[in-house]
């Protein structure tokens, strides 16, 4: 189907698995460091309502729900204008981690119907979102403290 899509990618960070983890389960910080996340809300321990917007003029509302925070897979399902999964495999790497990145979502919503028509505008949208997150991850794992 046309409004589903899959991404898969592969980033590494100079940083251990566990500080990885401890940044991108928490949400609440990520306007702090993601430009494209506008605003988190927290609905409870394992719940958050995430309002995104990259380089189109469209802000993405999505509830996410934590399905699993241990290592080595993090889990998410997502819900609002998306429905689907989003997961990382965090693995030891040279002294870094190799962050491996797995998303299917189906589009809902009025997104849905531009998704027929602008589905390679849509998909590169989503690269430059996950572009500002790996620029955005690096620069505040290059701040924290270890």
């Amino acid at each position: 189907m046309l409004s589903t899509y899959v991404f898969r990618d592969t980033w590494t960070v100079a940083a251990p698995p566990d500080q990885v983890r401890d940044l991108v389960v928490d949400l609440e910080r990520y306007p702090r460091w993601w430009r494209e996340v506008v605003a988190v809300a927290s609905l409870g321990p394992d719940h958050a309502r995430v309002l995104c917007r990259s380089r189109l003029p469209y802000t993405l509302d999505l509830v996410l729900h934590a399905v699993s925070r241990d290592l080595p897979t993090l889990e998410v399902e997502v819900g609002g204008d998306l429905r689907g999964t989003v997961s990382w495999t965090l693995t030891s790497e040279g002294g870094g981690t190799r962050m491996d990145f797995a998303q299917e979502v189906e589009v809902r919503g009025p997104l849905a119907a531009a998704s027929y028509l602008a589905r390679p505008l849509l998909a590169w949208n989503h690269h430059r979102m996950m572009a500002g997150c790996a620029d955005g991850l690096r620069r505040e794992l290059a701040t924290a403290p270890r």
